[in-house]
């Protein structure tokens, strides 16, 4: 009685890990999938000269069409007869969720601009005004769409330096509203953005959580078998971390500087692959012992994802400098941020019978499952799945 009792009770804990594991899978699948392709963002430009304030607006066309509709015949594909028909409604947009106070925009001239991510649309509007001493501007663009876009803003005044600005629409007052929002109160620094890039950059945190599974486990003939002590999960978690953070900071610092780049093309569908490529060897040992090296150069490819936000930025070199460093900074502290709390909970969880088998075995194949259906969308350039 008191051994049926026994089996009862640890039947009944492990369906309640099974069950635990596969909701946690289930959370971790749905804002991935929903996820799959680079963060939006805008690049605004204002410059203030004698004639009055110009105002360039470079708006990706993907994140247009998803807002506008501009794909008339839902093929997929984007004409220039179907750009072009959009232009109007594109400055309509732009124009409404996009003012510099005391100014009265208005559209100058129009075009396309090819950058590392894709085709934007560029809007120049102009207005005879002078700037404010403190100028202000309302930001909402994809306000109601996307609440990762960030608008990237280089403000060049008539006298004094360059400033770039991190624009966060859900910072910034409603777009029906007629009050402006000053920059200072509508932005974040370089080092905020870096945190929020790697917090959402949801391909870079599922490539850490595939090293980080297996971390607080050892692998043995006879399967996988938990660390005894903190240390010996403390040491594979700071080598993953320290060669992922050494590699992405030379590519990202490289492609910024654009000293090397490599096209979006190739880097989205490849970080993908880097994905599937460590889950994999969660499930069966294909790196050997040569985890750390394949942590670091699947991290230099890492790396020419994090460049985009800077990469597109024509700054001096002393405000490149500082926004580099700051950006980087703040990836590294969202990196430490989201490794310390998963590594807790491997760490808490290793000794739980259905740990190698629900979250090492399950989490793999779920990553693998992830990472297959990006790089088929990268590499094809469609959606397999509605976004969420």
């Amino acid at each position: 009685m008191r051994f049926s009792s026994c089996l009862a009770a640890r039947i009944a804990l492990a369906a309640r890990i099974a069950l635990a594991a596969r909701i946690a899978l289930a959370a971790l699948l749905v804002p991935l999938l929903a996820h799959a392709h680079k963060a939006s963002d805008a690049y605004l430009q204002l410059t203030e000269g004698a004639d009055g304030v110009t105002l360039r607006v470079d708006v990706a066309l993907r994140d247009l069409d998803t807002v506008l509709d501009l794909d008339r015949d839902a093929d997929g594909k984007l004409t220039w007869r179907e750009v072009k028909a959009a232009w109007p409604a594109i400055d309509k947009l732009v124009v409404e969720r996009v003012r510099v106070a005391g100014c009265a925009l208005a559209p100058q001239k129009r075009g396309l601009e090819r950058r590392s991510d894709g085709a934007y649309a560029a809007l120049w509007l102009h207005a005879p005004c002078k700037l404010a001493s403190e100028p202000a501007l309302a930001y909402s663009l994809m306000r109601d769409i996307d609440p990762t876009h960030r608008g990237i803003l280089k403000f060049e005044p008539a006298a004094g330096d360059v400033q770039v600005r991190i624009l966060d629409p859900t910072r910034a007052a409603s777009a029906a509203s007629e009050v402006p929002v000053a920059p200072s109160a509508g932005t974040t620094s370089f080092l905020q953005e870096g945190v929020h890039h790697i917090v959402t950059g949801y391909d870079h945190v599922l490539f850490l959580l595939c090293l980080l599974f297996p971390a607080v486990m050892r692998r043995t003939r006879a399967g996988w078998r938990p660390v005894e002590r903190l240390g010996q999960a403390v040491w594979p978690v700071a080598g993953i971390v320290t060669a992922f953070t050494v590699a992405h900071s030379i590519t990202l610092a490289l492609a910024a500087l654009k000293i090397a780049s490599l096209p979006a093309w190739f880097i989205e569908p490849a970080i993908a692959a880097t994905i599937i490529a460590a889950a994999f060897d969660n499930l069966k040992p294909i790196f050997g012992g040569h985890r750390l090296l394949i942590t670091f150069l699947f991290g230099l490819i890492h790396g020419f994802g994090f460049a985009g936000v800077l990469g597109e930025l024509d700054l001096p070199g002393a405000a490149f400098a500082w926004a580099l460093f700051r950006f980087n900074l703040g990836l590294e502290l969202g990196q430490l941020a989201i490794v310390f709390v998963a590594a807790a909970a491997l760490y808490l969880g290793r000794h739980r019978r259905g740990y190698p088998r629900w979250v090492i075995g399950g989490g793999s194949l779920a990553a693998i499952a992830v990472g297959a259906v990006w790089l088929v969308e990268r590499s094809a350039d469609v959606s397999l799945l509605a976004r969420l």
